[in-house]
């Protein structure tokens, strides 16, 4: 049985000390979405996401790490799998933090590589009804690209469904503008570059009535942590990994593993 050793991946750390403005310089320009924050000894201390980081602007640059902690559950290497999804799920964070048995830090467990491996062994309630998300956060086509940072900090969220009266005609995320390599300029010089020329389309939907695990698979199937609900062409909802974990029957166990 696969444990959290197998799926371990490097994930960057900070310094409880270091300045909030390094860790927001290397969420802005990497695909995690979370940075775990250590002490002198590399002992896991917490974690800091890009929602926190994104808040703190170059005038605060001297704000450290140790004010924004958020905590993270952690396992350790021969953590099983299903124990790691609990973790993720009571945590509502996008990994688990992997650590020795003195709080060290080795790498952690990301939830998109944990994803496929979970719905291929559990069964999957119920419908995307049951689960998804009403609250909908849309963006214009026509906005430009710089604004999906301010959209992060006020909705928590780094994906967004593109909507055109009320029809959902792309996606666009944070990877995204990463793939398009054209952060830096349209952010710094405030470049008219807008959201539909680089958001994600055509956009996978699902309905309502779908099962949640039709979901599962194409978000496995596409590579996407998302899927906008829709009816009759019109957006409704939203259904991403983590519910499906909600929706996922697996079992509570021990915690005796985790700190």
């Amino acid at each position: 049985m696969k444990v959290a050793h197998d799926l371990i991946r490097e994930i960057p750390t900070i310094k409880y000390n270091d300045f909030v403005t390094r860790a927001r310089s290397l969420l802005r320009d990497d695909v995690f979405r979370e940075i775990y924050v250590v002490d002198d000894r590399n002992r896991l201390l917490g974690y800091l996401d890009i929602t926190a980081a994104l808040k703190v602007t170059d005038t605060k640059s001297n704000v450290t790490a140790e004010g924004f902690l958020e905590e993270i559950a952690s396992v350790h290497p021969e953590t099983p799998l299903e124990e790691v999804a609990l973790a993720i799920r009571r945590s509502l964070t996008n990994s688990a933090a992997v650590v020795d048995r003195d709080q060290t830090v080795r790498g952690g467990v990301l939830l998109s590589e944990l994803f496929p491996i979970l719905i291929t062994r559990h069964k999957i309630r119920g419908q995307v009804s049951d689960y998804m998300s009403r609250h909908v956060v849309a963006i214009d086509p026509d906005e430009q690209i710089r604004k999906i940072y301010p959209l992060i900090v006020q909705s928590g969220f780094v994906s967004f469904p593109v909507v055109r009266s009320q029809e959902v005609i792309g996606i666009i995320s944070r990877r995204d503008i990463l793939r398009a390599g054209r952060v830096r300029m349209a952010l710094k010089n405030a470049a008219d570059t807008t959201v539909e020329s680089i958001m994600t389309k055509p956009v996978i939907t699902i309905s309502p009535e779908a099962s949640t695990e039709t979901a599962a698979q194409l978000m496995v199937q596409y590579d996407i942590s998302l899927l906008p609900v829709t009816e009759d062409r019109r957006i409704v909802g939203i259904i991403d990994r983590h519910d499906i974990l909600n929706a996922l029957a697996i079992k509570e166990v021990n915690h005796a593993s985790e700190r």
